[in-house]
């Protein structure tokens, strides 16, 4: 089954386009949280955020902050969230990567999140642990 958001880089499913470049693409949202609620892309398809190569997230990410700006300013919004879901756990329901940038408005709706106290130990015990895999991974790091 092919991938919708790849269907719509094709021109091959509907959908309203209100960005395009050479490898990014911007379009609305068919099921907004609020309306202007816009999906941010790659043109190739990459799964998750893992997965798409350095230069091209920076491209990406360049392109979602000066739309994040336009969502805001012509939706007349108080405010924006922008997010990813990466992976079923987090909420991807669409395994090729994107951010949505979400107008907000005062008394809209409020995110659920609730969260969680550790103690000294558990604490220290995560990050010592994120540390080991900083260490051992550290030569991935481009720039």
């Amino acid at each position: 089954m092919e991938c919708i958001f790849c269907s719509i880089v094709k021109k091959e499913a509907p959908s309203e386009i209100v960005f395009e470049d050479e490898d990014i693409i911007a379009f609305l949202d068919i099921n907004p949280i609020n309306y202007g609620h816009l999906l941010v892309l790659t043109k190739e398809h990459f799964d998750n955020f893992l997965t798409v190569p350095t230069e091209l997230l920076q491209k990406l990410i360049s392109r979602v902050q000066f739309l994040a700006g336009i969502v805001k300013r012509s939706t007349s919004a108080d405010g924006f969230n922008t997010m990813t879901n990466n992976g079923t756990a987090a909420g991807q329901r669409i395994f090729h990567f994107h951010f949505h940038i979400i107008p907000r408005f005062e008394n809209d709706f409020k995110l659920n999140l609730i969260s969680k106290n550790y103690n000294d130990q558990e604490m220290k015990q995560i990050a010592d642990r994120m540390k080991e895999f900083i260490e051992k991974y550290k030569g991935q790091l481009n720039g």
